[in-house]
């Protein structure tokens, strides 16, 4: 099953330094993730001076409670970088699937 995951930085002044902190732990789980088939596509959210805001992820799990899984042990969220998370169920067109 694939979703479609927003994760919204917090908008204090130590944000981006959470954020940077946790980013070379976030990629490796993503990187891994995408070699196991479970991280689709992945984007960050820019501002309007193209400072990192947030995330979004399309994602491929079995089931919401996997996706619940992750969420518990990403680095972005254990880090308090995500401070809102929205999830919604997805689903990406063959085209576009690696």
């Amino acid at each position: 099953m694939q979703f479609l995951v927003f994760g919204y930085d917090g908008k204090d002044d130590k944000a981006m330094e959470r954020r940077m902190a946790k980013r070379e732990a976030h990629l490796a789980g993503v990187a891994k993730m995408k070699a196991e088939g479970k991280a689709l596509y992945g984007i960050a959210m820019l501002d309007d001076e193209e400072n990192m805001v947030g995330s979004v992820m399309v994602m491929d799990f079995p089931s919401r409670a996997e996706l619940d899984g992750w969420l518990k042990v990403e680095p972005y969220v254990v880090g308090k970088v995500w401070k809102r998370v929205e999830v919604f169920k997805a689903k990406v067109p063959p085209i576009f699937l690696p």
